[in-house]
């Protein structure tokens, strides 16, 4: 492939608002996106350049696909009851240190009836991200919608990291203890005391590509520890398999995309942390907080 084909691409992508960063090793460059969910299509933002990039790439790489079957999903439904509630007898209170219990008292001041007080402490940190935070759960337009539309209509080879087996899915989600939750929840309440205010931020921090300031905001916090990132079971392989993806990726000539959640590009030991750790020099914007500190600034427009 041309170098300067492989120059355009990288130039184009370098254009758009979201994360990118470059990695090569001799004829392979990888691209990698910092995707972020949550961002409301009303929210304007310059996807224009990671399509032109995306159109010219060889192949794309998107997160895992869940692979459920019918008995799976039929389980699933049987025990949903079970999931979204505390089990009998229990409330918040029971499970939450009292200060954090007392916060979260004053958040759902509003509320018409206690009935969250017995929900699973999974659905009232969803609920408390979507309703108190500002995490738009609906209709939303991420840079991977942008990437898989272009990649669709210029027929480019797209292919999941990894996959999820549907009874690991279900399994994680309906035997997993209260408790395991606890520190979810503990940062949802954090992003529901910023608000809809500090959501805003957030996709406002990573149009900008400023890296470390995403990592921190409360709702990205919340969102790597809630299921399945903060999982003990499902997290483990979710990383394992992009960091194997990675490499068989600089193992292939020519250009490949992957889109990523930001989260396991940018957190400690993440996949930019460890092509780090194996040499790699890393083009792209800085995604540790002491890097900003230095004044590395990474690509430019």
């Amino acid at each position: 492939m041309p170098v300067t084909t492989v120059d355009e691409i990288i130039v184009s992508a370098r254009r758009t608002e979201a994360p990118i960063w470059e990695v090569k090793r001799g004829d392979s460059t990888l691209i990698l996106v910092g995707a972020i969910s949550g961002v409301p299509r009303d929210v304007e933002w310059r996807p224009e350049a990671l399509e032109a990039a995306t159109r010219r790439a060889q192949r794309i790489l998107f997160p895992q696909e869940g692979r459920a079957s019918v008995a799976d999903v039929l389980r699933l439904i049987w025990r949903i009851r079970t999931v979204a509630t505390l089990p009998r007898g229990t409330t918040t209170a029971d499970y939450l240190a009292p200060e954090v219990q007392a916060r979260l008292e004053t958040v759902m001041a509003d509320q018409k009836n206690d009935s969250w007080r017995t929900n699973s402490l999974m659905i009232l940190s969803m609920d408390l991200m979507s309703d108190h935070a500002g995490y738009e759960r609906g209709r939303t337009r991420t840079a991977a919608d942008v990437i898989k539309k272009a990649a669709r209509d210029a027929r480019i080879p797209v292919r999941p990291v990894g996959t999820v087996r549907g009874d690991e899915i279900v399994d994680s989600l309906i035997t997993a203890p209260p408790a395991n939750y606890a520190t979810c929840l503990e940062r949802a309440l954090a992003a529901a005391e910023a608000g809809p205010e500090g959501a805003a931020i957030r996709i406002s921090d990573w149009r900008a590509r400023r890296v470390p300031e995403v990592m921190a905001q409360p709702l990205e916090q919340a969102l790597g520890l809630c299921w399945p990132w903060g999982d003990p079971e499902i997290a483990p392989l979710l990383r394992r398999q992009w960091a194997e993806a990675v490499q068989t990726a600089l193992g292939e000539p020519g250009v490949t995309m992957a889109v990523a959640q930001l989260r396991v590009l940018a957190e400690p030991d993440g996949v930019l942390d460890g092509l780090e750790a194996q040499g790699y020099e890393i083009e792209g914007p800085a995604w540790k907080a002491d890097r900003v500190v230095a004044g590395t600034s990474g690509l430019s427009s």
